[in-house]
């Protein structure tokens, strides 16, 4: 995604954030990630220290894992905080 089309994007979710949720609140990430123990490592560590409750699934061959993420946050600025850190992992997928 390029940059113009990223920041209207990350805009857009800000103010459907801002309306849909009273804050703090929980937020569920859930993304796709190609099994490997480093990416998922890396946005395990981005959930560190966070309080967040992270669960894992891997598919049936193995080759992609799941991984949802339930985290409260301060406001809709934090939720898209980790999303762009999260997408900074080569391969993943946000759902």
């Amino acid at each position: 995604m390029d940059t113009e089309k990223s920041e209207e994007f990350y805009s857009r979710l800000k103010v459907e954030l801002s309306n849909t949720h009273s804050w703090p609140s929980d937020y569920l990430y859930k993304f796709i990630v190609p099994t490997d123990t480093d990416k998922i490592a890396r946005i395990h560590s981005i959930f560190d220290n966070t309080g967040a409750v992270i669960e894992f699934k891997q598919s049936r061959k193995g080759t992609y894992t799941s991984i949802s993420i339930m985290v409260n946050l301060n406001d809709p600025d934090a939720v898209i905080d980790k999303y762009k850190q999260v997408g900074e992992v080569e391969g993943v997928i946000s759902l």
